[in-house]
């Protein structure tokens, strides 16, 4: 088995994210969307590594799901 079946099965965040958006993911301990999906956008958006690009992506993952970012007054 190669090491990307195995990060694949970890992960489902969008492939086309660029590295440091991964990076700041990765440092927050986030690696699935429904961890994102409890957060809010503006959580995320302050990010090191998180830009306009990399949160349409994440918006759009999560649309594809059936999720989105938590509003401001869930948590």
């Amino acid at each position: 088995m190669k090491g990307n079946a195995r990060s694949a099965h970890e992960s489902d965040l969008p492939a086309g994210l660029g590295a440091p958006a991964q990076r700041a993911l990765a440092g927050a301990g986030i690696t699935r969307l429904e961890q994102l999906a409890a957060m809010g956008e503006d959580e995320i958006k302050r990010l090191h590594g998180i830009g306009p690009k990399a949160l349409g992506k994440l918006r759009d993952a999560l649309a594809a799901k059936g999720l989105s970012f938590a509003s401001k007054n869930q948590k």
